[in-house]
């Protein structure tokens, strides 16, 4: 029979889902206070910005984020209609497509990264020491974390220091 998980493992488990959730939460008000669209929009431009040549294939942006591929397909439709990507025909396969980041997408997502900065500022790092911090990253990278939000978060910053798209 298989080891079950200990009383403590079960309760870092609980808690780390109920923190995610009231984080995302919070989060989400902010942005919505501040006038702007969901989380998942920011993090579907990011990732198209991040890309090489700005586009990637529905399929590529639905695994970077993790969606199923029926949220992925309306947020594309939202991101579409809102003029802020373009869905274009792959030169070489003509059934292919690709999602490409327009100029509008890119400015919403470095406005949304001022509020969405501010409040990662609120809700994390005003609660924890950089200490802190990176013994947290160090834990989450245990449980298979590695890398991608950190780096993003850099990489959103760097941008808006100096704006290289």
């Amino acid at each position: 029979m298989k080891r079950k998980p200990s009383t403590e493992a079960t309760e870092a488990w609980i808690r780390l889902m109920r923190v995610q959730s009231r984080v995302l939460d919070a989060v989400e008000q902010d942005l919505k206070k501040a006038g702007f669209p969901p989380l998942a929009w920011y993090d579907a431009l990011l990732e198209l910005s991040r890309s090489p040549g700005g586009e990637l294939r529905p399929v590529e942006l639905e695994k970077q984020m993790l969606l199923p591929q029926y949220s992925t397909s309306r947020l594309i439709d939202r991101l579409v209609e809102e003029g802020l990507a373009v869905r274009r025909e792959c030169k070489m396969d003509k059934r292919g497509l690709f999602v490409e980041i327009t100029d509008a997408g890119r400015e919403l997502q470095k406005k949304m990264w001022n509020s969405y900065s501010a409040a990662i500022e609120r809700h994390i790092g005003s609660k924890l020491s950089d200490a802190d911090a990176i013994k947290l990253t160090g834990l989450l990278d245990r449980l298979g974390c590695c890398g991608g939000a950190q780096s993003a978060a850099k990489e959103a910053s760097s941008k808006e220091a100096s704006p290289a798209r």
